[in-house]
Parts: structure tokens; C-alpha cells; sequence
């Protein structure tokens, strides 16, 4: 089973939006076990969205049409299903009732361009699922079909988790289930990971079951995930759980998390965990750090805060500079752990990205000194990231 992508919309062309529907619905296909090998973006043009969807059905089973089901003059996706489907669009009262209804719900009076959304094309019909006022289509063609859902994320996602994946899994016969785990690692380079590696790869490339991929995320490290296949969903997790396992042993403490967690919520994890608490002087990473932090923790309950200046050590010269500024923070706040990345003093002979780090838990102090890449604002990132992986580390 086959399925591609087509994103409808001018402005996705125009880079006004950023198509981050398209790549959702690609996870989900993979996780699903449906392969999807072309993802396609066209604007409003009733031709080129006719021409794109009879391409998308000459070499694929399905078709996710994301986009152009509004009300407006633009939203064409219908016509150009319609089209392709050789079928007149018919006006779905029932639809209109509810779109009426939902108008209503909020106060609101529906225009009578909003009865356009409840047009489908003869031989479709609307998607059950309706979490917004435009209502999403399956349409099939022979043997085929086409599914049209909102450029809403929420609406399509609904449409997408509640109808189209268990559809396009029956459609395909597929009875297996896929499950991904993806463990986070900081420190090593995406042709390092693969050497180190080397060796587990291919044992999997002979077995064929699970699989790794390796997926680079900038400032954030760089991610090995990892693909199972079973006939039932504790089995699947069990072949993630042993294949973790394995990799942990090989890569050791460069995996600082796994899925949704990210370097920050391990670390303030693990403080809960310890009683303890957290703070910042951030001179040079400018409120970037204590923003990652607050974002885990908004009722700083764990982070208490951080410094955001240079004067307590700006007549310091080297390392002491960074252990100035965290004991600073770490005075005003009264954390147990303090954290800080200064850059060298003006007057130090240093080479271009310097930075200087320094972690003081409880009475001790620790230390680092570590050349960083980029222009300013990636060198605050990049300071922000080498600062909590060190701090991970530290409190492991």
C-alpha cells in the first residue's frame, strides 16, 4: 500500500507557512507500515491540483489531499477531486445543519459562503469526524482513493488518527503493528555514531527487524531511532526494549533521553528526584537558557532563576570568570546547583568561540573549557546545550 502526500495552498509555495502537516502525515504513514515515497505541495490552480492528483494516483493506492476546504473562493479542493472523480459535486444538507450549528454554538452567524464546505463529490462522503466547521472527504476511484482533510493541524490530525490510518490499514490488509523509539544523544557526529555503530547495524541489516535511522537535529544532537515490527503492540515494545538495551550499552552516557524528552526536562528531573533546585548566570547566553528551563518548569519550582550580567566577574580573567558568575547566581537565588558560560575577557588571547563553563553543586566546583561554532546567536545555543550536557553528566 502506497500513499502520498499533496499539500494544497498558495502560501505554502510563497514560504508564507511552513508545511509541518505534510511531515506529521509521513510519520504517521511509517508508524503505520503504509509506504508513502512522494509528498508533493501545489497552489490554487484548479489545473495543476487536477494534474498533481491524477499523477498521485497513477503511482500511488491513496491519496491525502491537505488544504483548500474552506469557504473562500481559493479553497478549490473539492472542484478539482470532483474533477479527477469525473463527478458533479452534490450539497450535503445534513452538513450544512451542523456547520450552522457550530456557528451558532459560538455565537456567531454563518455566511452562506460557509454552505460551500458541505459540497461533496458524487460517490465521496464526508469524513465522520468533524472537529472544525470544514468537513474532511473520502473519495474512492476504482480500486483507489483520495482522503481530503483540513490544513487545520487539530482538524487533520483527528481526521488523520480517527478515520484515514485505521482505513488505509484495512484497505491494505496490513495487520502488523509499528512501533519507533528514539533515543537523543549530544556529543558525537552523525558519520561517529554510524562508526561506532557499525557493527549492530549490520547484524540488523541480516535480521531486517527492528531497523536503525539516524536523524540529525542541529543544537539539539542528533537522533538514532529505532523501528520495530510485531503482530501485536507488546511485542513491538519488547523488541525496542531489547534493542535499546543494546545501544545504550555500545554508546554509553552520549544518550542523554528518549523521545519527548529533551536535555533540559532530564536534568530537571532529575533535581526533583534529588530535592534539589537550579539556577543560571547566562552573560552570554542572554536569558536563552532560563527560557528552555521555565518552559519545563513555568512555576519555577525546581529552576529558581538565573543572573543576567557580567559585572560580578568582569575583571576576572580565565576559567574564574564562569566560576564567578555561578557562585553569583547562586548566591542571589539560593539553588543547590548553579550553571554559567561566560566568554573570555577582552583582554584574553583567545581563539573565536572560547567559552568558558563552569557548574558548582553544593561546595564543588567544576570546571570546563570548550570551542564552540557560528555566529553569535549559535554560539549562545550551542554554549546552552554544552552547559546542560555537562550539568547532566555531573548529576548522573
Amino acid at each position: 500500500m502506497r500513499c502520498e502526500v499533496v499539500a494544497i495552498g498558495t502560501e505554502l509555495l510563497l514560504g508564507q507557512i511552513v508545511d509541518t502537516n505534510s511531515s506529521w502525515i509521513g510519520e504517521q504513514l511509517a508508524l503505520t507500515g503504509i509506504d508513502s515515497h512522494f509528498q508533493v505541495k501545489v497552489g490554487d490552480n484548479l489545473e495543476r491540483m487536477e494534474f498533481c492528483l491524477r499523477q498521485a494516483l497513477e503511482r500511488s493506492d491513496a491519496v491525502i489531499c491537505c488544504g483548500g476546504l474552506g469557504p473562500t473562493q481559493d479553497d478549490i479542493t473539492r472542484d478539482a477531486i470532483a474533477k479527477v472523480m469525473g463527478a458533479d459535486l452534490q450539497r450535503d444538507e445534513v452538513i450544512v445543519e451542523k456547520i450552522r450549528r457550530m456557528f451558532e454554538s459560538r455565537g456567531r452567524t454563518m455566511t452562506d459562503n460557509n454552505r460551500k464546505q458541505a459540497d461533496i463529490p458524487v460517490g465521496g462522503r464526508p469524513i465522520p469526524q468533524m472537529p472544525g466547521t470544514a468537513p474532511g472527504l473520502y473519495c474512492p476511484i476504482g480500486g483507489k482513493v483520495i482522503y481530503a482533510v483540513p490544513g487545520v493541524p487539530y482538524e487533520m490530525r483527528e481526521m488523520m488518527q480517527e478515520f484515514i490510518l485505521p482505513n488505509l490499514q484495512e484497505r491494505s490488509g496490513q495487520k502488523a503493528v509499528i512501533r519507533s523509539r528514539v533515543l537523543k544523544t549530544w556529543g558525537n557526529t552523525e558519520s561517529g555514531l554510524a562508526e561506532i555503530l557499525a557493527e549492530e547495524i549490520n547484524v540488523l541489516d541480516e535480521k531486517g527487524n527492528p531497523t536503525l535511522a539516524f536523524l540529525a537535529s542541529g543544537i539539539e544532537g542528533l537522533k538514532v531511532r529505532i523501528t520495530a515490527k510485531a503482530e501485536q503492540e507488546n511485542e513491538a515494545e519488547k523488541i525496542l526494549a531489547d534493542e535499546e538495551e543494546k545501544i545504550r550499552n555500545i554508546l554509553g552516557d552520549v544518550i542523554f533521553g528518549i523521545d519527548e524528552q529533551t536535555m533540559e526536562s532530564v536534568i530537571l528531573d532529575k533535581l526533583r528526584q534529588d530535592e534539589s533546585s537550579l539556577c543560571v548566570a547566562e552573560s552570554l547566553t542572554g536569558g536563552v537558557m532560563a527560557s528552555r528551563l521555565t518552559a519545563i518548569d513555568p512555576k519555577m519550582e525546581t529552576f529558581k532563576g538565573g543572573v543576567i550580567s557580567q559585572t560580578p566577574f568582569e575583571e576576572e580573567r580565565g576559567i574564574n570568570r564562569a566560576i564567578y558568575a555561578a557562585k553569583d547566581a547562586k548566591k542571589t537565588t539560593g539553588a543547590d546547583v548553579s550553571v554559567a558560560a561566560t566568554l573570555p575577557h577582552p583582554s584574553e588571547e583567545k581563539s573565536k568561540g572560547t567559552v568558558y563553563l563552569a557548574i558548582v553543586i553544593g561546595d564543588q566546583e567544576h570546571t570546563d573549557e570548550v570551542a564552540l561554532p557560528g555566529d553569535r546567536q549559535r554560539l549562545r545555543n550551542y554554549a546552552v546545550i554544552s552547559l546542560m550536557n555537562y550539568c547532566r553528566k555531573l548529576l548522573a
